[in-house]
Formats: structure tokens, sequence, C-alpha cells
């Protein structure tokens, strides 16, 4: 028997699943995460510093904030631009209703049907009303959020070098934190009930390196300042223009 499952639905990106056996006796099972060369590196070249974000952030849909500002902080970091603290923190404000975005749609729409028993989150809706609702509605303020820093949902369009080309006015800022509050209430209860459908979830572990980046001052769970580290080096710290002495770069 030969199994071969191309383009599994549900995940970030592209899944395979391929399974032989053989007389009874399984003798390969694997999961594949195939990512296509799209040559960003390339298309970038020739072109003015004022336009390295708006082509980077379409590396992709759901995390074009992270690349545009992956692009942003390496133009800055080329030219000596230092930005405002204020610039500084609407940065790290609009980068965070990304990772709500990605969070909540993984979970919400691509996870939590499997956890329920349920093929899609149609189905999923006909059980769980009121924790699908909470789902929209929280996936909702997330793409709102990003709307009023980015200039719209995805691929944002007020990010350059230096700052902001427009900022939210202040009573902007103040509605959109009221609204945040209001939405940890939604977020406890889809977390609870996620908690609860926890025991649905395979038990798979496998020895892995956890790589991310550390903010010591101030100590904070960070996603944009810091200096790369990972679970093989104990706690130590690489700087960030180091990457290439810790990561292997290569096409499987």
């Amino acid at each position: 028997m030969n199994i071969n499952v191309h383009h599994i639905t549900r995940v970030e990106g592209h899944g395979n699943i391929v399974v032989n056996a053989k007389d009874g006796r399984i003798e390969q099972v694997r999961w594949e995460v195939p990512e296509a060369p799209r040559f960003f590196e390339a298309m970038v070249r020739g072109h003015s510093y004022e336009d390295i974000q708006t082509i980077a952030t379409r590396i992709c849909g759901i995390c074009s904030i992270s690349h545009s500002y992956t692009a942003i902080k390496a133009v800055e970091d080329a030219m000596d631009i230092e930005v405002s603290e204020q610039t500084d923190m609407l940065r790290l404000l609009h980068h965070y209703s990304e990772q709500l975005q990605s969070h909540i749609l993984h979970i919400g729409y691509l996870a939590a049907p499997d956890f329920f028993g349920e093929r899609s989150v149609f189905p999923l809706a006909g059980k769980a009303a009121d924790i699908v609702k909470r789902i929209i509605g929280f996936h909702r303020l997330a793409n709102e959020w990003s709307a009023l820093l980015g200039g719209r949902t995805t691929h944002p369009v007020t990010i350059i070098p230096g700052g902001f080309t427009k900022a939210p006015r202040a009573e902007q800022l103040r509605e959109l934190e009221e609204r945040i509050k209001k939405g940890l209430q939604d977020l406890d209860v889809i977390a609870e009930a996620l908690s609860k459908a926890a025991g649905n979830i395979p038990k798979f572990e496998r020895e892995t390196e956890y790589v991310s980046l550390k903010q010591t001052e101030p100590p904070t769970y960070t996603f944009y300042h810091g200096e790369i580290t990972s679970t093989d080096i104990g706690g130590k710290t690489v700087p960030v223009h180091d990457w290439h002495k810790v990561t292997n770069e290569y096409v499987v």
C-alpha cells in the first residue's frame, strides 16, 4: 500500500503525507512541509531602499507584518537610521496584532475542528456556536487592529524607514485599548474550551531545537528586539548580525 496525499488543508503552508507499507509492515511514514523557492533576494536587487518593505511583505499573506519589519529594520540598520520611542512602541503594538491574527487563525479555524472531531470550522459552528462566534470576533479585532496601524489588514502600507507615513490618533488608540480589554474576556473563554479538548490531541514528542529572540533589558517575551538564542545553547545569545554563524541554510 502506497499513500501519497498532497496539499493537506488547514495548515499554514503546504503539507503532504506519505505512507508506504509492504506485506503488512510499515516501511515509511513521512510528513512533508514543502516550500517552493520564491526568489525574493533577487527581486529586491536594484530597487530603491524605499521599495524593499513593499516587496518583502509579499513573502506571506499571514505574517506580512513580520516580513515588513524584518525588511525595514535591515534598511535602518544599513543606513544607521534611529527611530523614536513613539515609533518603536507603535511598531511593537502593530506586530502584536499579527501575532493575534496568526494564532487565532491557527487555533480557531485550522486546529479546533480536529480537537472537537469535526471536518472543518463550518460543522463546528453548529456544535459550538458561542466559541466560534468569539473566535470570529477576536479575529476581526486583530484584523482591524492591524489595519489601524498598517493602513490595511495585510501587506501594510504605512511602514517606512524611520517611522510611519501615518500614525493613529490618540482617540483611536484609546478605543483600541478598550476593545482589547473587552476581547480578553473572549480569549479566556476560548482558551478554557480548547483546554478541555486538549486530551484529543495525539501525543507526539521528538528531540527538537527551539530558536527564538531573547530580550533581557527590559526582560520581555520578544518578537521584535533582542538577540538569537536556542534551547541547544543553554540561555546564551548570539547577535542578530551573526545569524549566519548559528544557522545552516540548505535546500532539501
